[in-house]
């Protein structure tokens, strides 16, 4: 009996702090949800053309076919055809980018671990960049896609070449083969582009969703669809990862198969990000670091949030990059860059007061 009564203090703590935790995920999804609603209609309403929510609301309604549009025409045309493809492209980036940030710094165990660290930014550029100024952009997204590829290739060969693949050697040959496809993509660019060359690849290397439209939305949501709902059904394998290798050994995972598995679909799903939207920097790396804070770091809370929370940041990223100086429109990749960067350094100072 006295046994008993000892041992059941240590039970009712564990239950208490799951239930509050079930809780507050439960609690913040549902918040997250609602705001990405809101987002996709409210986003969708601002610019030149003024248009009330309700209007907008009519209109994505009717081509769902579910009553009558109360927009004319050319109206109609702004928010389905020009405003809500770009909506929908901008939240599968946001979401896809975060999956990713996520994904990389549970196999990696590396909090600074984004989606371009193992050079798929580099690779991705150096593709999109070479196809450009050969005059040939109606071929950059394929392109993009294959440099993404390919880096991911030449850096998971260079660090399996030295050894066995560690992640802190797979780090560094990522450091490696970016700066090397820096190298040449700033040697392309110097040596071949000119005129209205130049504006079109600085657009694209600092991101950009203004040529979104219906098949560039779609095939955003087809890489979430077919390569991000996978990488969030892995969430128990990511949390054997963070105890380390020899840890997720033995609770069953064969760690090298697993990271190459992980990392090269990691590589699809920025590849195909990328290929629809240029490079855009930070939400890879804060939106898991923010989310983390709100309901821990299990990563069956953690991946599923950090998707909704990224897409509802770089639906209004994309929004104040393109309202913010109209009729001038700034890359979105500065508009994440201007509000990442500040938003780290929140979280780190926050970080340390908890720790």
């Amino acid at each position: 009996m006295t046994g008993i009564v000892s041992r059941a203090p240590q039970i009712a703590p564990d239950t208490s702090r799951r239930g509050r935790s079930g809780v507050r995920t439960g609690s913040w999804t549902v918040a997250l949800l609602i705001a990405l609603a809101l987002s996709l209609v409210l986003s969708v309403t601002l610019g030149p053309a003024q248009i009330s929510p309700a209007e907008a609301w009519s209109s994505i309604l009717s081509h769902l076919g579910i009553g009558e549009s109360a927009l004319s025409p050319l109206r109609d045309g702004i928010v389905w055809q020009m405003r809500m493809p770009r909506v929908i492209a901008a939240a599968a980036v946001g979401a896809g980018l975060a999956i990713c940030g996520a994904i990389m710094q549970a196999v990696l165990r590396n909090p600074l671990a984004d989606p371009y660290l193992l050079g798929l930014s580099s690779g991705a550029s150096f593709g999109a960049v070479l196809v450009i100024v050969l005059g040939f952009s109606i071929a950059l997204p394929l392109a993009a896609f294959g440099g993404a590829l390919g880096a991911l290739a030449l850096t998971l060969l260079m660090a399996g070449a030295i050894g066995r693949m560690t992640p802190s050697r797979t780090i560094l040959a990522g450091v490696a083969v970016s700066a090397a496809l820096g190298a040449l993509t700033s040697l392309v660019i110097f040596w071949s582009a000119t005129g209205d060359t130049y504006r079109e690849i600085l657009g694209w290397l600092l991101g950009s969703l203004a040529g979104s439209s219906w098949p560039t939305a779609i095939l955003a949501l087809a890489a979430i669809a077919l390569v991000g709902a996978p990488l969030i059904l892995s969430a128990g394998t990511l949390d054997a990862f963070a105890f380390g290798d020899r840890a997720a050994s033995s609770l069953g995972v064969s760690v090298e198969r697993t990271r190459w598995i992980l990392l090269t679909a990691t590589a699809l799903l920025t590849g195909s990000l990328v290929a629809v939207s240029g490079s855009i920097g930070f939400i890879g790396l804060v939106v898991p670091h923010a989310v983390r804070l709100l309901v821990g770091a299990q990563h069956r809370a953690l991946l599923p949030l950090s998707a909704l929370a990224g897409a509802v940041m770089l639906i209004w990223a994309d929004t104040l990059a393109r309202t913010l100086f109209d009729p001038r429109e700034l890359p979105v990749g500065v508009v994440t860059a201007l509000i990442g960067a500040p938003l780290f350094g929140l979280l780190l100072l926050r970080s340390r007061r908890i720790s």
